[in-house]
């Protein structure tokens, strides 16, 4: 389908549902698609932003910045997935707990407000991943314009420069807790760590970046256009020395760099079936 006709598709879609409450984080699909709600539904478009301790600070920051700038109602609610039970222990399906948190949430908020519907900023390549999170959003009823009109994440980009959306190019964040492999606890203190060590290389000038969290050793990745800066030794040795100064013990470069849902290589096809009967 041509972009232009998922852009119409979309824009059809919004204004059908005359109203919404929009799941935002800041990122790229979720900004991308407030411009649109708003475009087309003017006042009748929430932005819902969930503050917790696996949402960095630097994010909720650009988040209230666009919002700010656009002048679109925000409402910044607390969704602390570290309390939901089971969250913690990070089992296989951990995404589902956080989001059945969140869009139960939202979706409070959406009918406090008499808001018709709840979307989140899920696109067609988010299919082909493996994502737990999409089940609990089945069951709320959540919908996802930008995946049921067909945009692909290079789509969203596309259509962000040319509206003006300044999140074209923003790298592609996820949540602190998929720093960390299935099994391994997750803490504020270890969130904390990776938080702290991703903002230390994001100042350095690396632009896609992911710290993971395997207890004693922090496995960084660069986009594959950045693995040659670490060629340069006081790179090297300042990403070290600052990485062990937060409470890492071995330092390691991840030679396949930086690539999306790297946590999910590691499952057996057993835990993926498994997840799949029980969604």
């Amino acid at each position: 389908m041509e972009l232009d006709l998922k852009f119409q598709k979309l824009k059809d879609s919004l204004r059908e549902l005359g109203s919404v409450a929009i799941a935002y984080s800041g990122g790229v699909d979720s900004t991308f698609l407030l411009k649109v709600a708003a475009d087309v539904l003017g006042n009748s478009v929430i932005a819902i932003t969930a503050k917790s301790s696996t949402y960095p600070e630097r994010e909720f920051k650009e988040a209230v910045k666009y919002i700010e700038g656009i002048g679109a109602k925000h409402i910044v609610i607390i969704s602390e997935e570290l309390e939901i039970e089971g969250f913690a222990k990070n089992p296989v399906n951990r995404c589902y707990f956080c989001k059945k948190e969140l869009f139960s949430k939202i979706r409070k908020v959406a009918d406090d407000n008499n808001i018709n519907a709840v979307l989140d900023g899920s696109n067609a390549d988010d299919i082909s991943d493996f994502r737990p999170g999409m089940k609990a959003a089945k069951e709320l009823k959540v919908i996802s314009p930008l995946k049921d009109a067909g945009f692909t994440k290079n789509d969203i980009r596309e259509l962000s420069k040319k509206l003006g959306v300044p999140t074209w190019n923003k790298p592609a964040f996820a949540c602190l807790s998929s720093r960390f492999p299935y099994g391994n606890e997750i803490t504020v203190e270890k969130l904390s760590m990776v938080e702290r060590a991703e903002q230390f290389l994001l100042d350095l000038g690396f632009k896609q970046i992911r710290v993971r969290h395997h207890e004693d050793i922090a496995r960084v990745e660069v986009n594959a256009e950045e693995r040659d800066k670490f060629f340069d030794i006081k790179i090297m040795d300042k990403v070290g020395n600052e990485l062990k100064s937060i409470g890492f013990k071995y330092i390691t470069l991840d030679l396949l760099g930086y690539r999306t849902g790297s946590m999910n290589e590691v499952l057996s096809e057993n835990e993926k079936n498994a997840q799949k009967a029980i969604d």
